[in-house]
């Protein structure tokens, strides 16, 4: 049977409409195009957000909305530019690291991460004109979840958004993850790679990985890549969506609370309130 479709641009009206007055969440991944090391792809980052904005929205209801891999901020959030053998990357990639260097990029820093945060306030605005309460920011790059994390509290201050609108969260998956796996999250090596393994095998390459304990050119983890399998993958992936969707849940139901000031990013509110489903009433 199936899986059910769940990706707001893959369904006709009627059935958006359906899933979202159902639960209107909103689930909006965000990603890169980044080296993740010879083995992996290069959208790693947008595919782990796009496949666990999907499990969300299956577990919890809601829709998953399309990847952004672009307009992030290119000297400050991405390893081709940032890593200290960046050079060695440039390399592989076949092309000069000058690429990467602040005179190739007609914005500067600063400039670079306010676009950004424009675009996904932009973004925030359109999934609360298309219906949706509760939007969640899934990043599958560490540096996005705090340019995302500016966004929604600067969204969630928006007269409309307080009074009739879309109440904003993000979230990255190690994040979530730290209680139960400790020490986890990685760029390219075990923990990323046991994603891919899971959702998008074909994308992936262990084959061409040296052998164990062996350099290779920005793979960073307490995992080693060699050793990341499917289904850890799916394990991990497992657990956090079923997070993600408790706090979203909690949102919708508690809109106010989280609307107050600084109470934007409080976590496991949930937990206090006891499990959903046994005593978390209707919206307050």
């Amino acid at each position: 049977m199936p899986e059910e479709e769940v990706r707001y641009h893959m369904l006709r009206p009627r059935q958006a409409v359906e899933r979202r007055k159902a639960c209107p969440v909103a689930y909006i991944p965000l990603g890169t195009l980044e080296w993740h090391g010879p083995h992996n792809p290069l959208g790693a980052d947008t595919l782990q957000a796009e496949d666990l904005a999907i499990l969300c929205a299956r577990k919890g209801g809601g829709l998953a909305f399309p990847g952004l891999s672009y307009a992030d901020n290119r000297l400050q959030c991405l390893v081709d530019a940032t890593a200290t053998d960046r050079t060695d990357i440039a390399r592989e990639m076949e092309l000069p690291p000058s690429n990467f260097d602040p005179e190739a990029f007609p914005f500067t820093v600063t400039e670079q991460s306010l676009d950004y945060q424009r675009l996904l306030l932009h973004i925030l605005a359109e999934a609360e004109t298309l219906g949706f309460e509760v939007a969640v920011f899934v990043a599958g790059h560490a540096p996005l979840v705090d340019m995302a994390r500016s966004a929604c509290l600067l969204s969630n201050q928006r007269t409309r958004s307080r009074k009739q609108g879309i109440l904003a969260w993000a979230v990255f998956d190690s994040g979530i993850a730290k209680r139960k796996y400790p020490g986890l999250g990685d760029h390219g090596a075990g923990w990323e790679t046991s994603h891919l393994l899971a959702t998008r095998p074909e994308t992936v390459d262990l084959s061409v990985l040296p052998p164990k304990g062996a350099p290779i050119v920005h793979c960073e983890g307490a995992i080693p890549p060699q050793d990341a399998t499917a289904a850890f993958g799916r394990e991990t992936f497992d657990y956090v969506a079923g997070i993600v969707v408790k706090e979203a849940r909690h949102r919708l139901e508690h809109k106010r609370f989280y609307l107050a000031h600084g109470q934007a990013f409080v976590e496991r509110k949930w937990e206090e309130d006891g499990a959903l489903g046994d005593g978390v009433g209707g919206r307050t």
